[in-house]
């Protein structure tokens, strides 16, 4: 006999697809089971059914039980299959409902296959899909597609609809329109000129985003284009970086070490491309102007992503000179001049734990009102992040956030 938990340390240790369910229930106080009258066990939810409850081609009755952590998702399952299944019976539709008595004694009827209903006028519906029906019209080709409508005021066009439960896809107006466009026919439809004038524009981020690659790109710089996602090491131990649990956004079950969270830094990505290219000669110019993502909690994803620009350069040394011109040419195409005033940047000396000591500064920018932005860093990298990622040869890099000059 196993109780609840050795079930979850059962199925657990061995590589069964029930292992993905078991965080659901792990740390649950009790542990769900279905009995039938006769006390067999019918189901452990969310994990497995029971042979005893299994369906064979002599079942005659059927008892759908459905488990979920979404009571709303739940209910549209339970209604589909409902409906589905109950079209096979002996007696067409007929479905015994089954009562359930919840620990603080609510208790609710299921399944609850009443209709929804929503309200729309012909003005709305005509408008959306391009043509010119009369409510009665609407109603007609509505009902095509199943929906029970009618028309509610006829003066004022406006039209009631009821929405089976088969159709838990039709959340607002503009679905009961589609529907209405193919019931008319989308050939049907008559076609006509656009009446609004528009005008496509890049976003501003894109706009400078694309000034950026093109003036690196024309120093004589090679672009890459690397994955989004990383291993922890890559974002942490490999650059001498200590994790915190505030900064990276972690994939709940990745499908391999290499892709385990969010990139969190573009500088991983470039030096993996060196070391998968070491058969061409030397110097190595390369650049990435993307998105990289870290936890913020003031947004509604929890979430964030900041463009950035990332260039390296490697050769038999570093030549920080190198990379700091370049540095110094993206700035003056972004009219953004070397000095410590408003309106200019300069390099201030910082300890940071990727790059050589003593060889490395914060890229810092004093905006117009005079407040301090550090936009990022710049020098040379340290011997043992270039042992990590397996190089043989100095490399010197610069890595800013471009997002403040818009």
């Amino acid at each position: 006999l196993m109780d609840g938990h050795r079930v979850i340390e059962f199925y657990g240790a061995k590589d069964s697809p029930i292992e993905k369910y078991l965080d659901i229930i792990r740390d649950s106080p009790v542990f769900p089971v279905v009995y039938d009258a006769n006390g067999t066990v019918m189901s452990l939810p969310p994990l497995i059914n029971s042979e005893h409850s299994k369906i064979t081609l002599d079942t005659r009755n059927i008892f759908i039980e459905i488990t979920a952590t979404d009571f709303t998702k739940v209910g549209i399952t339970l209604n589909i299959l409902l409906t589905m299944f109950s079209g096979y019976c002996a007696e067409p539709f007929a479905v015994e409902p089954v009562e359930i008595v919840y620990p603080d004694g609510k208790s609710i009827v299921y399944p609850d296959l009443e209709p929804r209903t929503m309200h729309t006028t012909a003005k709305y519906l005509n408008g959306i899909v391009g043509i010119n029906q009369s409510s009665e019209e609407i109603v007609a080709l509505l009902r095509k597609m199943s929906l029970e409508a009618v028309v509610e005021n006829a003066d004022k066009g406006e039209i009631s609809v009821k929405l089976p439960p088969t159709r838990p896809d039709i959340l607002q107006e503009c679905d009961i329109a589609e529907d209405l466009a193919i019931a008319f026919g989308y050939n049907n439809i008559p076609r006509a000129a656009n009446s609004e004038a528009t005008v496509g524009v890049p976003l501003p981020l894109n706009k400078l985003d694309d000034i950026v690659r093109r003036e690196i790109a024309m120093a004589g710089w090679t672009e890459a284009l690397t994955l989004s996602l990383c291993s922890h090491d890559e974002n942490f131990t490999y650059l001498r970086r200590t994790d915190n649990g505030n900064e990276a956004v972690v994939l709940l079950k990745p499908k391999s070490l290499e892709f385990q969270e969010c990139r969190l830094s573009l500088l991983p990505g470039l030096l993996k491309c060196i070391r998968e290219n070491k058969m061409h000669a030397l110097p190595f110019k390369m650049f990435e102007v993307s998105d990289v993502v870290f936890k913020n909690p003031e947004r509604p994803t929890g979430t964030q992503n900041q463009r950035r620009a990332c260039a390296l350069f490697s050769s038999s040394s570093a030549q920080f000179e190198v990379t700091s011109g370049l540095l110094d040419t993206l700035m003056t195409a972004l009219n953004v001049p070397h000095r410590k005033g408003a309106g200019g940047y300069y390099l201030e000396a910082a300890d940071i734990p990727t790059y050589l000591p003593g060889r490395s500064a914060n890229v810092v920018r004093f905006a117009e009102n005079g407040d301090k932005i550090i936009l990022g860093s710049i020098g040379v990298i340290h011997p043992e992040v270039l042992r990590n990622f397996e190089l043989d040869y100095p490399v010197s890099s610069f890595e800013i956030n471009i997002e403040p000059f818009l």
